[in-house]
């Protein structure tokens, strides 16, 4: 062989290596950038020690600030858009009496309140996470009086049947992106 043919055919082999890295490396952009994941060490973390599913975790913060953290017009802070007044009663329930609202800033501190809240939420409604989500963005008062007055008609409070469009919008995306996070993310999230 000269080397005139082995100078091409390496050029074919380099230009085949880079045209497959810069595939990779563009999949796995548009792959995250559709649905982002950061602070997957954060979020194994505390749905660890709140015994939460992580791809719910990493769902509810991709619905509440799409993983960009800037405080709501309401007021709400972080990655889980959590409310201060919401944060210092969970840092009274948890025993927490360190807390200042400026601490939801934190990542590790925003998600391990947002986890806490979604544990008690799911301990309320007995783990179904169709009301826990629901409560988290509708109230956990809303809430309590829809499934009431499900129940007293005989059914059960269902996505479509929650009265706030908001909240039903909110539910139905964050459990689609929960199952998207199970499928795309598992192995960052530990569900492998």
């Amino acid at each position: 062989m000269s080397r005139r043919t082995l100078g091409r055919i390496a050029s074919i082999a380099v230009f085949g290596l880079l045209v497959a890295l810069a595939f990779s490396v563009l999949h796995t952009a548009t792959r995250r950038a559709g649905l982002p994941l950061t602070h997957a060490s954060i979020i194994r973390q505390q749905a660890a020690a709140k015994h939460v599913d992580p791809a719910l975790v990493a769902a509810v913060i991709y619905a509440e600030s799409k993983f960009e953290p800037r405080p709501s017009s309401a007021g709400a802070q972080g990655l889980m858009q959590i409310l201060p007044a919401t944060a210092y009663y969970l840092a009274h329930l948890s025993g927490g009496s360190q807390f200042t609202a400026s601490d939801l800033a934190t990542p590790s501190i925003n998600v391990a309140y947002g986890t806490y809240y979604l544990r008690y939420l799911l301990d309320h409604y007995n783990g179904n996470e169709l009301l826990a989500v629901a409560a988290y963005n509708g109230g956990l008062a809303n809430v309590d009086r829809w499934a009431a007055e499900a129940n007293a008609a005989g059914r059960e409070l269902t996505a479509e049947r929650i009265p706030f469009p908001e909240t039903r919008e909110y539910v139905l995306r964050v459990l689609d992106a929960q199952r998207a996070y199970r499928s795309r993310y598992a192995g960052e999230l530990g569900l492998r």
